[in-house]
């Protein structure tokens, strides 16, 4: 279901859209998940990654290797907790997805989108 007002967002949701929270690794509704689909953008409803792009990494949150469009996209640097990390966050909500990685598979263009099942 896409959520279009913040209102209705779960406490869950509003702790990682609008919060800049992460959700508990390994314990969310598409770490493990591989049905064919899109994934949107709770918020806007913009699609943001398919499941074409998503592959395995073992880091407990769902790994995409492109967005559909980098244009719904915000990329921004993150210094929180004494690291240097890329922010990923929805261009058509301005909400936060979580990061980006350069530790993806080298075939599908080397980036890991590491991002909270709360958000899409």
């Amino acid at each position: 279901m896409i959520k279009k007002d913040q209102k209705d967002l779960t406490d869950l949701e509003y702790l990682v859209k609008q919060q800049d929270g992460t959700e508990p690794p390994f314990q969310n509704e598409y770490w493990n998940h591989f049905e064919k689909g899109v994934y949107v953008d709770k918020l806007s409803g913009k699609p943001l990654f398919t499941s074409n792009d998503k592959f395995e990494s073992d880091c407990g949150w769902p790994s995409f290797s492109k967005a559909i469009d980098d244009q719904e996209i915000i990329e921004l640097v993150d210094k929180s907790f004494g690291m240097l990390r890329t922010e990923v966050r929805s261009e058509g909500s301005n909400s936060h997805l979580v990061h980006v990685f350069n530790d993806g598979p080298k075939d599908r263009g080397g980036l890991r989108y590491c991002i909270n099942s709360a958000a899409i």
